[in-house]
């Protein structure tokens, strides 16, 4: 499945009990960046694909930028960046 967002918008992986996504959902949401949320224990496959692109760990939350590129638990800074690359 392709997973990669439509322009200035992310595709962000996460879990319910993650902090990180969390803070990172209320960061965004403070920027007014859209994003789609996909939690990775409640959408089969998923969570294959997160480890896929973290060398094995099921790690979140995990993005998709709209170049189809990844990152792990990337910083506000480095999403507004590289959405608008």
């Amino acid at each position: 499945m392709d997973y990669t967002p439509e322009p200035s918008s992310i595709t962000m992986f996460t879990t319910e009990w993650c902090g990180y996504c969390a803070r990172l959902k209320k960061q965004l949401d403070g920027a007014g960046i859209s994003y789609t949320e996909i939690d990775i224990e409640n959408v089969d496959g998923t969570a294959e694909y997160v480890a896929s692109v973290n060398g094995g760990n099921q790690t979140v939350p995990t993005v998709v930028f709209p170049d189809g590129t990844t990152a792990t638990n990337p910083s506000l800074h480095e999403v507004k960046e590289r959405i608008s690359a």
